[in-house]
């Protein structure tokens, strides 16, 4: 039996186009249907490789009699949290108003006029364990919408009250003191340090998220303001992420978080943003210590995206599941004699020990293979076993793949694969980048319009402000390693179509759903850095990126009043808008930029890996009249400070 999600492009709705639930996706006819036939709606909020989606999935939706009550009584509707992150966010904020927390699978109980009465996650499909069962709370909400409705009612009136009242206060003018705004990163950095784990890196107990962009900031301010110890606390971190089990020791790239102190144990699904923001984490890395095995993990992590995660026309798949054969990381873990029996009695032998699998286990009777007790924790000894162990692998079940192409998030990998090519030099990396670049603007793109998903040759939704804020980061990132003038002039154009859908003219700041979006209860502008950076915080980092390689006066204007808008945001606490920080340390203290005009023996891969990357950098192929070659060489004009340097053929190598 099919239902109204069979003809959806989300790899997420499809999983449920088989359920017994009449689902809809979020549509006027399902409103309209609720109001019509007087129910209540039931909103089912996740994401295709969610592991708890998949378990109420399977223990509610798939189930007849739970199918035959929603059906009776409600009107059920599916969302896709990537592909409509306005709806997302804004009963994300509803879940967390009436319960505390926040997760997936989110359930909302709302009127046919969008305003909710009740809020939840996962539900168990019976009552026990002083939690209450699905189908019981079905029947309760029933109960009461039909004898008391007015409860009901008076409670949606008081959240969505509750929720203007905060937005109204979040979105109070700011009043930017740029001393005060400069307090920020130390702030941040001393908080940092508070909870940093200096046994097992991180910061603060677990679970522990990977939030590589606190670690950018830290290496950046560490750089700046020549600290050792935030730079050592983040290359301690970035160390022992990749010799724990969130690092695919066998095919490489990172899981979403790790359940234990030790990044031993991760969740096992895998993001397309993580392994973005680790690529660029791991670079930085790479650039501060000169550490080959931070640039090593770098290259695995976008091999194994290039192998794994990218479409034959080159853009970027959204993600992998944890889950196989109906069991999380059961993929991903090996037994100590399955090793032996792949690789031989001998080699069997040494590659266990050295990453930790015994005949017991290190994980639930199994094991992740990990180099947390070895002391070299490259993978240069065993390059060909973990080659067999990787085909081997692939003979298992496969994982679900989230195959639609999200436009924020492959921004994000165009950023990564663009500075990594910059530090290694290797062009193929260059090539990744402009191939999703191409793909974005073939098919979600429409003039300066975009779009937020497509699958299949399908777009769904307008764009929303994470997709124009990392579109503006990628065509910098593009631009700023090819030389391409036409990716600055539509980087220009996509942040400054950004500034006229999302902006704020009177509050600051930008609404995270703009003119072409469809309306809801609330317009959110969210300011803070999640598990990825918010739009606000990216929009802040590319005007004021913009504003420095055009010397646009405007731009200027725009990046100032950014910082100061997420100034008063980020004053509550530093640490969770270090993407804001990033943009505020640039603006405050600008990189020098590097003119490079290549002579006809050398090209651009060679020369970038010696250059620093805290660096603006134009790329001539050929002389102009500005700027001409010394001595027939490959020559830099560098500026810095508001002055000018000689031309000369020295690679400049200061921060």
């Amino acid at each position: 039996m099919k239902n109204r999600l069979n003809n959806q492009t989300s790899p997420y709705l499809l999983q449920h186009a088989q359920n017994p639930v009449d689902w809809f996706p979020w549509c006027g006819e399902a409103f309209e249907k609720a109001a019509a036939e007087d129910k209540p709606v039931f909103l089912s909020v996740g994401y295709s490789t969610c592991h708890w989606c998949h378990v109420m999935a399977h223990e509610s939706f798939e189930n007849q009699k739970t199918a035959e009550i929603l059906n009776k009584y409600f009107i059920s509707i599916k969302v896709d949290r990537e592909e409509r992150p306005d709806i997302d966010s804004v009963y994300m904020s509803v879940c967390q108003a009436y319960t505390g927390n926040g997760g997936w699978p989110m359930s909302i109980f709302m009127t046919a006029q969008q305003k909710p009465f009740f809020a939840g996650t996962y539900f168990p499909p019976v009552s026990g364990h002083g939690r209450i069962g699905f189908q019981e709370l079905l029947l309760t909400i029933a109960d009461r919408w039909t004898h008391q409705r007015t409860g009901l009612l008076a409670s949606a009136d008081q959240v969505l009250s509750a929720l203007l009242q905060d937005y109204a206060r979040s979105c109070a003018p700011a009043d930017f003191s740029e001393s005060e705004a400069l307090r920020l990163p130390a702030q941040a950095a001393a908080a940092f340090s508070q909870s940093f784990d200096p046994v097992h890196g991180g910061f603060g107990p677990a679970p522990k998220f990977p939030l590589p962009h606190n670690l950018m900031f830290l290496m950046l301010y560490a750089a700046l303001f020549q600290e050792d110890t935030p730079r050592e606390q983040a290359l301690f971190t970035l160390n022992q992420m990749r010799k724990g089990g969130i690092f695919d020791q066998i095919g490489g790239g990172f899981s979403r978080y790790s359940t234990d102190e030790r990044y031993l144990a991760p969740h096992f699904e895998k993001m397309l943003y993580d392994n973005a923001l680790l690529i660029i984490a791991y670079a930085a890395a790479y650039k501060a210590s000169k550490t080959d095995r931070f640039l090593n993990t770098a290259i695995e992590t976008a091999d194994y995206i290039l192998r794994e995660m990218t479409s034959p026309d080159g853009a970027f798949y959204s993600a992998q599941d944890a889950d196989s054969e109906g069991e999380e990381g059961k993929y991903y873990t090996f037994a100590c004699d399955e090793i032996c029996r792949i690789l031989g009695s001998q080699k069997g032998s040494s590659f266990c020990r050295h990453y930790d699998i015994t005949k017991e286990g290190n994980f639930e009777g199994q094991n992740i293979p990990n180099l947390l007790s070895a002391d070299d924790c490259g993978n240069e000894m065993f390059q060909e076993e973990r080659k067999q162990l990787y085909q081997y692998r692939k003979s298992r079940r496969i994982l679900h793949l989230d195959d639609k192409v999200l436009t924020s998030w492959n921004s994000l990998m165009i950023c990564a694969m663009a500075i990594l090519y910059r530090v290694s030099g290797q062009s193929r990396f260059l090539m990744a980048a402009q191939n999703a670049q191409s793909f974005l603007e073939k098919h979600l793109t429409d003039r300066t319009l975009l779009y937020t998903s497509c699958r299949n040759g399908r777009h769904s939704s307008h764009g929303f402000l994470d997709d124009y804020a990392c579109q503006s980061v990628a065509l910098l990132s593009l631009y700023e390693v090819s030389g391409n003038t036409g990716y600055l002039k539509r980087a220009l154009s996509v942040c400054q179509e950004a500034h006229r859908q999302f902006a704020d003219p009177s509050k600051g700041g930008y609404f995270l759903y703009g003119a072409h979006n469809d309306p809801l209860i609330t317009r959110p502008k969210e300011s803070y850095d999640g598990a990825l950076p918010g739009g606000n915080s990216m929009m802040a980092y590319a005007l004021v990126r913009l504003s420095q390689l055009t010397e646009s006066t405007l731009l200027k204007q725009q990046s100032e009043a950014q910082l100061a808008f997420l100034s008063k945001e980020a004053a509550h606490h530093p640490a969770g808008y270090c993407f804001y920080l990033i943009a505020l340390l640039f603006h405050t203290y600008p990189p020098q930029h590097i003119t490079i005009v290549l002579s006809e023996e050398e090209d651009a891969a060679h020369v970038l890996p010696a250059l620093p990357l805290y660096a603006s950098l134009t790329i001539l192929q050929k002389e102009t009249d500005s700027y001409r070659l010394l001595h027939d060489r490959t020559t830099y004009y560098v500026c810095k400070d508001c002055t000018c340097l000689p031309p000369t053929n020295d690679i400049p190598v200061t921060i």
